[in-house]
Parts: structure tokens; sequence; C-alpha cells
């Protein structure tokens, strides 16, 4: 195996010679600490005794040498040398000497003394020297984090993936191995040799969204698995293998994994905002451009066409040519200028200029030009006489209209009908633009109204920039209204759009805080 996690096998291999060791190495410090305390009992023994040292002269002596032996962190060994120097005392220095019995209570008083003292200062000492070798570790633990914390901000977001990002663990934290499951990019990123299935473990924490079970730590397989939560929301998991400490340790890496995760999520979310916005920006650019670009030779064709006409009399046939000309020319120019003020309205913030307007008469002018448009799609205005009165912008409203009546029949079938209806609520007055002989698929019906977002048979059908249902539900929602996909029950070849803004008694409020 390449790269900094390589040699997978021989990482194996001395992580196993490693805690054998260890386990070896425990009885063996017992043992040999008990040897040299015993071996110095004998020899303080044998000394005092040719010096013929009384009972109360060697207590002291016998403390200092279980202080020592205490001084060595082991208790057992300690609590051992502790009841071996009170078992010499009573033998070679307590009357009757060489025998276990004391003959004065004051003796054997003075032993059991003797003993409590010697456990309870081998049980400090020992105590002092776990909570300063846990101090140690502690130290070393928040040392490791730091360096860790550092390297990881030192990673540039844009490549911390995989096991770039996965490697200051193993090199600091000496773990076989580790795996990571990120929620948003559904990758799992796994790094040195695992034996116990660390990556199916890891996927497995997330799936479940709990760290129990196989997810939890096991003392056998020494593997530590957690869930990686934003805001109680399970984001990923991330699994160690061969981690020291891990109850202690694990905690801290899993929440250090999820705050740079969600750093560097964010880093890329603001890069594609920032790039969207750089985008949107020259897009608005080149669309002004071309839109005035186009409007000069426009202007020259629609002035050649009047010229023709004032240059002499036209034959029938040339009569209906210049027509086409000028009325093809001022529909390329009105497309023009529509697609410029999408563009704009698409980056900037919608404020209407509000006007009490003719919804009827409205829709009217916008029906007859489009049934001269597609004179194979008839529209049809189901209530055509009755006035109805609103308070709107009339060049946004036309603007949104006109790309509801546009879609509905760029998008039918021809010979189908295009039906226009209004409808007056209690608070707001509905325009609905329906069509037969087309539909949406259910899975894209929740992004059509995204920007640039276009269908996959729109996309086969019709050019298109994704903009202009996206720009009509923004001109809906400044008017204070909304626009929505009607959907019918059941699976249905036709569509209706639903433009609804404020009615009459509740625009009056709106004008007024809108100026």
């Amino acid at each position: 195996m390449a790269g900094p996690f390589g040699g997978g096998a021989k990482i194996m291999m001395m992580t196993l010679i490693r805690e054998e060791q260890v386990r070896d190495s425990k009885p063996r410090s017992f043992v040999k600490r008990l040897a040299v305390g015993s071996i110095a009992v004998a020899l303080l023994t044998l000394v005092s005794y040719h010096a013929h040292i009384d009972f109360p002269s060697v207590i002291p002596l016998y403390t200092l040498l279980v202080v020592l032996q205490s001084l060595t962190g082991d208790f057992k060994s300690s609590a051992v040398i502790s009841v071996l120097s009170a078992g010499c005392m009573d033998f070679f220095f307590t009357e009757p000497l060489f025998s276990w019995r004391i003959a004065h209570p004051l003796n054997a008083l003075a032993l059991v003394a003797f003993i409590v003292t010697a456990l309870v200062i081998t049980s400090l000492v020992s105590q002092v020297r776990k909570e300063a070798t846990s101090a140690t570790l502690q130290k070393d633990r928040l040392d490791r984090l730091y360096r860790l914390s550092q390297q990881l901000l030192a990673l540039d977001p844009e490549e911390a993936r995989g096991e770039k990002f996965l490697e200051p663990f193993h090199r600091l934290f000496g773990v076989t191995a580790i795996s990571l499951f990120e929620a948003d990019t559904a990758e799992l990123h796994t790094a040195g040799y695992s034996r116990f299935d660390l990556a199916d473990k890891t996927r497995a924490a997330y799936l479940s969204g709990d760290d129990s079970g196989d997810a939890s730590r096991d003392s056998g397989s020494r593997v530590f698995v957690r869930c990686l939560r934003v805001r109680g929301k399970v984001t990923g998991a991330i699994g160690f293998e061969g981690l020291e400490d891990a109850a202690e340790t694990g905690g801290s890496l899993t929440a250090l994994t999820t705050t740079f995760i969600e750093r560097t999520n964010a880093f890329r979310k603001a890069s594609v905002a920032a790039a969207a916005a750089q985008t949107a920006v020259y897009r608005s650019a080149l669309l002004d451009a071309l839109a005035h670009e186009f409007k000069t030779p426009l202007a020259t064709i629609l002035a050649a066409a009047g010229g023709l006409r004032e240059a002499g009399p036209l034959a029938s046939a040339q009569e209906e040519m210049a027509d086409t000309v000028e009325n093809e020319a001022a529909r390329l120019g009105s497309l023009t200028s529509r697609l410029l003020r999408t563009a704009r309205l698409d980056s900037e913030e919608i404020k209407p200029r509000m006007e009490l307007i003719d919804l009827t008469s409205l829709i009217g002018q916008i029906a007859s030009q489009h049934s001269a448009r597609s004179p194979e799609r008839p529209i049809v205005l189901t209530n055509p006489h009755e006035a109805v009165e609103v308070q709107a912008d009339p060049a946004l409203l036309r603007l949104t209209l006109n790309q509801l009546v546009e879609n509905a029949c760029k998008y039918s079938k021809p010979g189908s009908v295009v039906t226009i209806a209004i409808q007056r609520g209690a608070d707001s007055v509905a325009m609905k633009v329906s069509n037969n002989g087309s539909s949406i698929p259910s899975d894209e019906k929740g992004r059509i109204f995204e920007r640039f977002y276009r269908g996959a048979e729109a996309k086969r059908s019709t050019s298109g920039s994704g903009l202009g249902l996206f720009v009509a539900r923004k001109i809906a929602l400044a008017h204070g209204g909304n626009l929505d996909l009607e959907t019918p029950d059941g699976e249905s070849e036709s569509i209706t759009f639903c433009l609804k803004i404020p009615n009459l008694k509740d625009e009056a409020y709106h004008v007024l805080t809108a100026k």
C-alpha cells in the first residue's frame, strides 16, 4: 500500500508487538519492584539486628524504606513490602524474639500503627503518582490536539479531503486505521490498515445514527466509532482503530473533525456563492451588451422596411413580405427588451410601481399578441367581458403574464387550447393559465421555480435560460402574492400556473407601505 499510510502489514505487526510488550511489562515490573524491596528489607533487617538496634529505633528505618518503595507508584508491591517489614520487626525486634507472638501490648500497637501508616503512605504516594501521570498524559493529549488543529487549519479547504485530511490524525495519534464518512457527498474515506472492518462499522454508525453496538468501543478490537452531529443532525461518522485512551481522546477528536468539516463545507459554499455572484455580473453585462447591439440593426431593418413602403407602390406579395419583416423585427426587439429586463430583474431587488389597472384588458392584449404569434394554439379567455381592477405594476405584471402564456404555447402540442381564467376571491385575485398536451414529471415539479433550472423535456424541445419562472415568482412575491403550479390528482397531460396578487381592498395598505 503506497502513500503515507503504506506498509499496512508492517504497522499491524508493530502494533501487535507493542501491545504484547505492554502486557508483559506490567507483571515483570511488579516482580522486579517486589524483589528489590524484599532485598532492601532483608539488608535493613540484617544490619539492624547485628547492630542491636531496639524496636522503637528501628521503626523509622522501616518507615523510610516503605516510603522509598512507595515512590515507585506500585501500590501492590509497596503494600507487600509494608507487611513484610512489619513481619520482620515483629520477628527480630519485639519480645519474645524469633516469634510471631508479641509480649508487650504497646509493641503490638506500635506494629499495627506502623502497618496502617505504611499502607496510608503507600496509598497516598501511589495516588499522587497516578495523578501526576494522568496530568502528564492530559498535557500530552492537549498538546497533540493543538498541533492537530494547527495542521488542519493549514490545509487548503479545496483539497482537505480523503487521506490528506486524515493523515494528521494518523501521524499525531498513531492510530492503526481511520475512516470518515461524509453524508453530504456520501463518500467513505479510509486510511491505514484495519483488521476489524472499520470502514463498514463507520458507515453502519452513520446509517443507524447511534454510537452503540458495533459502532462503540470494543476492548478486543480497539475500535472506536462516533457519529458527527451538527445541531442535532447526523452529518457523518468517524472511526478509529488502535486509538490509545479512546474514551478520553475520541470525543475531542470527533468534535474537532465535525468543526473542521463544517468549516470546509462553509468555505466551499461561500466560494460557490461568490462564483455564482461573479457569473451573474458577467452574464448581466453580456446580455446588456448583446441587447444594445441588437437594437441598432433592428432599428435599421425597421427603417429599411418603412423606406420600401415609401419608395413606391408595392405588389401584394411585396406588401406581405414588408409586413412580415416589420412584425418579426418588432417581435425580436420586444424579445430583446424582455431578455434584458429579465436579466436585470434576476440580479436586482424588485420594487413595483403600483397603479390601478384593468386586469381583463391587459390579459386580452397579451392573448391577442400570442394568438397572432401562435395561431395553431387557440387562446381562450373564460370571462373576457368582466372588468377586474387591481393595484399592480403594469410592466412587471405584463412581463409575468407574458412568460406564463408564452410557456403555455411553447410547451403544449399544436392544436391544444390555452386557457386564461380570472378568479376574484375574498383576499386575492387569481390568474390561471392552463394548457393541455404536456405535463411536468413529479420529480421536477419542486424545482421549476429555481434559477436556471430547466427540465429534461424542456431542454430537448426548446431553448431557454431557465430564468422565466424564477423572475415571474419574484415579481408575484414583490406584489405581496405568489406564483404556484397547480398539480391535478393522478397523471394528467395538463399544466396550470396560478398567479395570485392581493385584492383591491388589501392593496391600499400595500401601496402605502411600499412608498
